[in-house]
């Protein structure tokens, strides 16, 4: 089975309690705009803090697309980089020894693709196999995981690296006043991840001690020891749910990325993403209360609610996502590898099941079964 070895994730220096960032977005409302409402749409995101691209003031600068989109290219490149070094560094393993990378982002566009860009200065192989994703929106941290795991399966000596960067700030859209605009601008945050994962024929020690010659990510510190046991990828599965493709996506025209959000997605999840939960678990016969550990994405407290209720969870189940989501808001698809490093960091005993849930536009799940 594919294992594990590294989680890191890297965030921009700019970070701001919940109150600040709504009544910076509220001062830039047309005229006539319910902030009350914006008020209560940001207070009732559970979301404390958010680390953003940009210092809060420059968001009133921004102009077009391309301009916002040509600091996303700029900014997300360092950001993964640092990112892949310190995941790099923590799993033991040296750029050079990477088979394949893995890089998803629903937040800008680039071509070169982020990976690509940042492929030299990090030291990965001029042959290093590549796999960028658009369009998978926050399921998609989940999504590479199970592509990895896929290519791991076939190429069971090898290693791969998946990345997330997302820098959601940068496509909020001041103007609009829509629900699913206020809703957006009240939750979602800015953060890179990677992950660094081997086939099953990788030798257990064949990573490099932490502290040596890593590259410059040697003078990161580490947030998981080498060799230290992370979890085994069981099993992955998919799923699009027809007739529900206009509920969560981008609206993309001139402005740039524009939230869609439908009303309907906390009911879809509770009837739905469930049942997919609830059969994919059969198949390997355990139950939603053989899982130890929950990583599921944050996609609100309506959306956590709903998958919690449904599956008869308690509380504690889901309190990874929610401390996630009140510390940085939600990443997009870089929110269920932070989730998965803040699980990993807390020692799950051996023979502990877990479950990796990412949801995203389609609409579509994915789950990902994982043993310690």
């Amino acid at each position: 089975m594919t294992r594990v070895l590294a989680v890191s994730t890297a965030f921009p220096p700019h970070r701001y309690p919940q109150h600040e960032i709504t009544e910076e977005l509220v001062s830039g409302l047309p005229p006539g705009s319910d902030r009350a409402l914006v008020r209560r749409l940001h207070a009732a995101a559970g979301v404390e803090s958010r680390h953003l691209a940009l210092p809060l003031d420059r968001y009133r600068d921004l102009g077009s697309f391309g301009e916002t989109n040509r600091l996303f290219v700029e900014l997300a490149v360092a950001l993964g980089a640092e990112a892949v070094e310190r995941a790099l560094h923590d799993a033991g393993v040296h750029a050079e020894d990477v088979d394949l990378v893995v890089s998803t982002t629903v937040t800008g566009i680039a071509t070169p693709s982020v990976e690509a860009r940042l492929a030299a200065e990090v030291g990965l192989r001029p042959d290093v196999r590549r796999t960028p994703l658009f369009g998978l929106g926050c399921g998609a941290g989940a999504v590479g995981l199970a592509r990895v795991h896929d290519f791991l399966e076939g190429r069971p000596d090898g290693t791969a690296l998946l990345l997330s960067t997302e820098l959601c700030s940068l496509t909020l859209q001041r103007a609009d006043t829509s629900t699913a605009n206020l809703v957006a601008g009240g939750l979602f945050g800015d953060g890179a991840a990677a992950l660094v994962a081997v086939g099953a024929e990788r030798p257990a020690d064949a990573g490099h001690p932490v502290g040596s010659d890593l590259s410059p990510a040697s003078a990161c510190t580490a947030s998981s020891p080498a060799g230290s046991s992370g979890p085994s990828v069981v099993a992955a599965r998919s799923r699009l749910y027809p007739g529900t493709a206009h509920l969560l996506g981008w609206d993309v025209g001139d402005w740039g990325f524009r939230m869609v959000l439908g009303p309907e997605l906390p009911e879809l999840v509770r009837l739905q993403v469930t049942e997919e939960v609830e059969s994919f678990l059969a198949a390997h016969d355990l139950k939603p209360g053989d899982v130890g550990a929950w990583i599921c994405h944050p996609g609100g407290p309506k959306i956590m609610d709903a998958l919690a209720g449904g599956l008869g969870l308690p509380d504690s189940a889901l309190a990874a996502s929610r401390r996630a989501l009140a510390a940085h808001g939600n990443l997009s698809s870089a929110s269920v590898l932070q989730i998965l490093k803040d699980v990993q960091a807390a020692r799950p005993p051996s023979g502990t099941t877990g479950l990796v849930i990412g949801m995203g536009p389609g609409f579509s799940s994915e789950l990902v079964l994982l043993a310690w």
